[in-house]
C-alpha cells in the first residue's frame, strides 16, 4: 500500500498576521545559565521562546540552600527532582522530596524550602506564565562555566538586598524565615 503525501502550501503573513508557532529544541550543555542563590540555574526554555507561556530551567543548588517563606502572585511552579534531596513547606503541608518526585505550587500559595542531605539537587522547575526566571538574571550572574558558583559567584550579603528590590516587580513577596535546619 503507498501513502499519499501531501505537501502544505503557505502564503505570506499579511501585517497583523501572528507568525506560526515554533519549535524550540536546545542541546544538552547549552542554554544561557546563570548563577543566583549560590546556585546554577540553566534556562531551557524562556518567557520570550515560549510567548510567556512558560519558563523551563535545569537547576542545580548546593546542601543547606533555604528560600524564606514567598508567594507568587502571579505564577503557578512545579519541581520535578533529579537527583538529591530537599524538604518543602507548601502552604500548611511539609514534604520530603527525593529523585523522581514533583510538586505543584498554585499562584499565591505561602512556600519556602531547604536543600536537604549532603549532595547538591538538580532539578526542572518550570514557572507557568514564564516570565519568573528573569528574575534570577536580574539578580544573578550569568555562569561563566556549568557549576556552582564559587567566589567568582556573587557574595549573599550582595545578593539579598537585589532580591529584595527586584522580586516584587516580579510578583515575589517575601512572608517569613527559611524553613529552619534538620537536626
Amino acid at each position: 500500500m503507498t501513502e499519499k503525501s501531501t505537501t502544505a502550501t503557505h502564503r505570506p503573513l499579511d501585517a497583523g498576521d501572528e507568525p506560526p508557532p515554533r519549535a524550540v529544541f536546545r542541546a544538552g550543555g547549552t542554554a544561557r545559565a546563570t548563577w543566583a542563590m549560590g546556585s546554577l540555574f540553566e534556562h531551557l526554555l524562556t518567557a520570550e521562546e515560549s510567548g510567556g507561556t512558560l519558563g523551563v530551567a535545569l537547576v542545580t543548588q548546593p546542601p543547606g540552600i533555604a528560600t524564606p517563606l514567598h508567594r507568587h502572585q502571579r505564577e503557578a511552579e512545579a519541581f520535578f527532582l533529579l537527583d538529591g534531596a530537599m524538604t518543602y513547606r507548601a502552604g500548611d503541608e511539609v514534604f520530603h522530596l527525593v529523585g523522581g518526585d514533583f510538586i505543584w505550587l498554585p499562584p499565591n500559595l505561602p512556600h519556602a524550602f531547604r536543600v536537604t542531605g549532603d549532595r547538591p539537587v538538580r532539578f526542572v522547575g518550570l514557572a507557568d506564565p514564564g516570565h519568573l526566571f528573569g528574575l534570577y538574571d536580574e539578580v544573578g550572574l550569568p555562569a561563566s562555566e556549568r557549576r556552582l558558583p564559587g567566589p567568582d559567584g556573587r557574595p549573599m550579603e550582595q545578593e539579598i538586598p537585589r532580591w529584595n528590590a527586584v522580586g516584587p516587580r516580579y510578583g515575589l513577596e517575601v512572608l517569613g524565615p527559611p524553613l529552619p535546619e534538620e537536626s
